[in-house]
């Protein structure tokens, strides 16, 4: 029985990067796939001493902790993951525990851009490194002008980006 936990970096209803990692689980084909929800109130060291962990907080670093994989699907904001994925991964490094130290992680991003969020990629890269997950390297799976590489049923489309996120997610599984 496996467990997949999927984020997107997005909180947008529409969001392509949820399309994304939606598509990545269903090609994963976990036992149990859960949507991580990363909406949080902004990291604050003074919230954190008056009110400790917020559960949702403490409910993702649980999701991922029990996980067998987790997926990343990030948005490229300005040229680097959205601030509500950092802003994520800053109170879920604040848990007990160490959630994500040797967690198979695979990341992936949809951006509106040529490059299909190169650069969200790279920062998420440099802001996990702390965590000590096992993240693949590749294949790099960018989505690029997202808007059009899905279809009315939030199906990807495209060969090229199909055959990637499989190898991808054949590639994850091996590690679970």
């Amino acid at each position: 029985m496996t467990t997949l936990l999927g984020i997107s970096g997005s909180l947008r209803k529409a969001s392509t990067n949820t399309m994304l990692m939606r598509n990545a689980a269903q090609i994963f084909g976990a036992d149990t796939f859960i949507e991580g929800d990363i909406n949080f109130p902004l990291y604050n060291g003074d919230l954190e001493e008056a009110s400790g962990i917020p559960d949702a907080v403490q409910t993702l670093a649980d999701q991922i902790a029990s996980a067998d994989a987790v997926i990343i699907a990030t948005p490229e904001y300005n040229k680097a993951i959205s601030g509500a994925l950092k802003n994520a991964l800053d109170w879920v490094s604040r848990t007990k525990g160490g959630p994500w130290n040797g967690k198979p992680v695979a990341i992936m991003s949809a951006a509106a851009g040529r490059a299909g969020g190169e650069r969200s990629q790279f920062s998420l890269r440099l802001a996990m490194m702390a965590f000590r997950p096992h993240l693949l390297q590749g294949p790099e799976v960018l989505v690029a002008n997202s808007s059009n590489a899905f279809d009315a049923d939030g199906k990807l489309q495209g060969e090229m980006y199909i055959k990637l996120l499989t190898t991808l997610m054949d590639d994850l599984r091996a590690l679970t």
